[in-house]
Formats: structure tokens, C-alpha cells, sequence
């Protein structure tokens, strides 16, 4: 993908106006749970920042994908997740809480990890792909400003005008629908003539990342003696993930088209596994 407007402007811009919006539901106490139920926290953010990056690797190594359709795979398995999964949690009668707290966490710590993960996974897989590796503090300033700080401007307008952030935070979850959307279809059109053999390469990695980090997710809160609603929170967190930094990083940061396949595929992907979720959490919660 080409450096353009689009990959240089509108979608770290895009983005930023989805953080904000995610911000606008976030407050300080949802920073303060990890006191109340520290074993939850922490296990979810062991799933998100450990073990998901570690499944996506062997995926991507087990399936044999071509090495810049693994490199995306890890860039999509380096990000946190992000408000879907909160709305997803909600929807699934899981704890909404916990899921907003481990959204909030993750997002700070991924800012940190994201360029090591992506660094590793193109020296790995991509023989003298050092040039396309990216600059550590660079990045890290990066997916500050374009994730971190709206959010930190969306809770300061919450906290200052209640009244004003209730009113936006509607339209802002609507706005970032619709450009999700748009982001997804944009890259799928930007590799419009590999499309099918992309859908046939990275379409079964991407169904089996999400299904084994939703697995995975709800695997171990179970045995760690978690409840059932902490527990189905923690394998949304760790199945639904934000393709749309997923995307951008890979358009933006990386300019490679075909990494941001990956992100996009898999964002249609974890819409059809995340209806299943929320059958099976209203189930189990109505019986």
C-alpha cells in the first residue's frame, strides 16, 4: 500500500475519533478494579499481551502463511482489544466492568509492546525485512497519540461535562461502526485482485487465532477458579480484538498492504463467533 491521505491522515485519525469515543465511557475507577478482582485482571491480560501473540506464531508457523500475511497476523495479535469487545461483553451478560478495566489496561500496555511483537515477528518471518522493522520510540509516540491520548481526552470530558460526553457517546459508537466498516472494505479493495486467494491463505488462520484465543481465554479463567460471567469476559477480551489499529499500524506505520489483511479479514471473522458468544452467554445466564 502506497503512502497516501488515506494512509497517512485518515486512518490514524479515524482511529483517534474511535478512542475518544471509547474514552467518553471510561472513568478512574475503572482503573482502580484491579484492587477489587485482581486474579481476573490479571489473567486477562496474560491471555492479551502473552498468550495471544504466542497462539497467533505457531498458527501462522503451523498453517505455513506467506511471511507478510504472518507478520500481519502477529500485528493483529499484538493489539488490545477494543470497545467491540466491551459491547460484546454486554450483550453476552458477561462482567461489563471487568471487560471496560482490561480494555483500559491493555490498551496502555499494547502501546509498549506493540513495536517489539512487530519487530520480532518481520526479523522472524521475513528474510532482511530489517528495513521494514519499526522504530521503537517512534512507534511508541505513535500509538500514543493516535490511541492513548484520545482516550485520556475522552475521559477528561466526562469527567468535566458529564452531560455533553452522554450526548456524544452515541454517536461516536455509530461513527465508529461505520468507519470500521470502511476501513475493513478499504483494504479489501486495495487488494482486490488477491482477494480470493487471500480469503483462502489467511481466512483459516484468522477463523482459528480467534477461536483459539476465545478457547484459550475461557479455558484458563475456568481453571483459575473464576465465575462464569468473569470468565466468558476474559475470552471475549481475548478473541475480539481491534482491527482497526491492526490496520493502521500495518498501513500506516509498516505501508504493506497485504499485513493489513489479516485485521481485516479476521474483524469480519470475529463478528460471526462474537453472535454465538452472545447466544451462549444469554443462555447460560437465563437458565
Amino acid at each position: 500500500m502506497e503512502s497516501s491521505i488515506l494512509t497517512e491522515l485518515f486512518l490514524p485519525l479515524v482511529l483517534a475519533v474511535i478512542m475518544f469515543g471509547m474514552g467518553l465511557s471510561l472513568t478512574l475507577s475503572d482503573f482502580k478494579r484491579i484492587l477489587i478482582y485482581p486474579k481476573a485482571v490479571l489473567l486477562g491480560l496474560l491471555n492479551q499481551i502473552v498468550l495471544l501473540p504466542v497462539v497467533a506464531f505457531f498458527i501462522a508457523k503451523g498453517l505455513g502463511l506467506s511471511p507478510e500475511l504472518a507478520v500481519g497476523l502477529m500485528i493483529l495479535a499484538a493489539c488490545p482489544g477494543g470497545a467491540t469487545s466491551n459491547l460484546i461483553t454486554h450483550l453476552a451478560k458477561g462482567d461489563t466492568a471487568l471487560s471496560i478495566t482490561l480494555t483500559a489496561f491493555s490498551s496502555m500496555i499494547t502501546v509498549l509492546t506493540i513495536p517489539f511483537v512487530v519487530n520480532f515477528s518481520i526479523g522472524y518471518f521475513i528474510p532482511g525485512g530489517e528495513e521494514q522493522q519499526l522504530e521503537i520510540l517512534g512507534t511508541v509516540i505513535s500509538v500514543l497519540v493516535i490511541t492513548i491520548i484520545p482516550v485520556a481526552i475522552g475521559m477528561l470530558v466526562l469527567k468535566k461535562v458529564p452531560a455533553l460526553a452522554k450526548k456524544l457517546e452515541i454517536p461516536f459508537r455509530q461513527f465508529s461502526t461505520v468507519f470500521f466498516i470502511l476501513i475493513v472494505v478499504s483494504a479489501f479493495v486495495k487488494e482486490r485482485d488477491n482477494l480470493v486467494q487471500f480469503f483462502i491463505d489467511a481466512g483459516p488462520a484468522s477463523l482459528a487465532l480467534n477461536l483459539a484465543t476465545l478457547g484459550l481465554g475461557y479455558g484458563v479463567a475456568k481453571v483459575a477458579g473464576l465465575n462464569f460471567r468473569q470468565s466468558l469476559t476474559i475470552a471475549v477480551e481475548s478473541g475480539i480484538q481491534n482491527g482497526t489499529l491492526g490496520i493502521t499500524i500495518a498501513a500506516t506505520l509498516i505501508v504493506n498492504s497485504v499485513m493489513t489483511i489479516p485485521s481485516a479479514i479476521y474483524s469480519l471473522i470475529m463478528f460471526g463467533t462474537a453472535a454465538l458468544v452472545i447466544f451462549w452467554g444469554n443462555k447460560v445466564e437465563n437458565n
